[in-house]
């Protein structure tokens, strides 16, 4: 037993590349989020856990934290208004660091996809050639490589390699995809999660320090969130004003003309009779009853009379 595990060692090589990833978050996550991070604790089987930080505590804990879990990269999601989502990648304890925007998060367990790769196997990283085409893209390539890539003949991995991780650049954004590598013809079939990472800034130092590279293009969510409300209230003021139009027109053509002093020009003013004042009471008019409704009346009388002399 004891010399079939010294083979098997032998045969597995030695273990030089020590990276281990930190993988953990602040207070405040919602589900979406805590599922997004638990995915690349499976995927990455470099990677340790660790209790959620305090809001309170400052970005520079972390390097302290990371030495105590004897780990020199860490992924750091922070969470803000219960709504937004920020990755921080650094390299501890020196740095470069960099603070992402979190975007359109889809998990394992979400997607469904029909994609399956060995748990704890190495992935392969594919890189879209724009990250070599610019200084602050071929530094976070170098830190992506750092980070997401299993070490050789690491304990808790396996020595396959059966899925790949890519990386790709479209909207001044970093896409993220994990796909099957399928034997018999080595397509692909996406495994998940996905997401899109939104670079805000590139710090030299660990969590902090001078700025080495800003995203001009960037735009943050609470921005975005105040220019939705003002076109949803310039659509509204527009409506109430077709309104305001429509009533004024409505009203506007009941409104007479106003006179023109010019259509009484040749006009002859009428003689303005005398006003009589009568001081004697007027003779009241003669009734005069209806000859119809006369003759009705002695009809029926006549009717009586030979009635009763018929009974008689």
């Amino acid at each position: 037993m004891f010399c079939w595990k010294v083979i098997a060692f032998a045969e597995r090589g030695k273990w030089k590349n020590k990276e281990r990833v930190l993988i953990f978050s602040s207070r405040g996550i919602n589900f979406r989020a805590r599922h997004l991070m638990q995915d690349l604790r499976t995927l990455m089987p470099h990677s340790k856990a660790d209790t959620k930080m305090d809001r309170k505590d400052q970005l520079f804990v972390i390097n302290e934290v990371c030495e105590m879990k004897n780990c020199n990269k860490c992924i750091f999601f922070e969470a803000k208004k219960k709504q937004d989502l920020y990755m921080w990648l650094s390299n501890i304890p020196q740095g470069p660091s960099a603070k992402f925007l979190v975007q359109n998060v889809h998990t394992l367990a979400e997607l469904k996809m029909t994609g399956n790769c060995l748990r704890g196997s190495r992935p392969l990283l594919s890189f879209d050639p724009a990250f070599d085409k610019e200084p602050h893209y071929a530094l976070l390539k170098e830190l992506f490589i750092q980070i997401f890539s299993t070490p050789q003949y690491h304990p808790k991995s396996q020595p396959f390699v059966d899925h790949v991780f890519t990386f790709t650049i479209t909207d001044e954004r970093i896409w993220f995809r994990n796909y099957q590598i399928i034997e018999e013809d080595a397509s692909l079939v996406e495994i998940g999660p996905r997401f899109v990472l939104n670079l805000i800034k590139i710090f030299q130092g660990s969590f902090g320090g001078p700025t080495l590279y800003e995203n001009p293009h960037y735009q943050s969510p609470n921005m975005h969130r105040r220019l939705v409300r003002l076109s949803v209230a310039a659509k509204f003021r527009e409506k109430q004003k077709v309104k305001e139009i429509q009533k004024l027109k409505k009203t506007g053509s009941k409104v007479l003309m106003e006179e023109d002093p010019t259509e009484v020009v040749f006009e002859t003013p009428a003689e303005e009779k005398p006003v009589e004042i009568q001081l004697v009471k007027p003779e009241s008019k003669p009734i005069v009853k209806d000859k119809k409704k006369l003759r009705k009346i002695q009809r029926k009388k006549q009717k009586k009379l030979f009635r009763t002399e018929a009974s008689a």
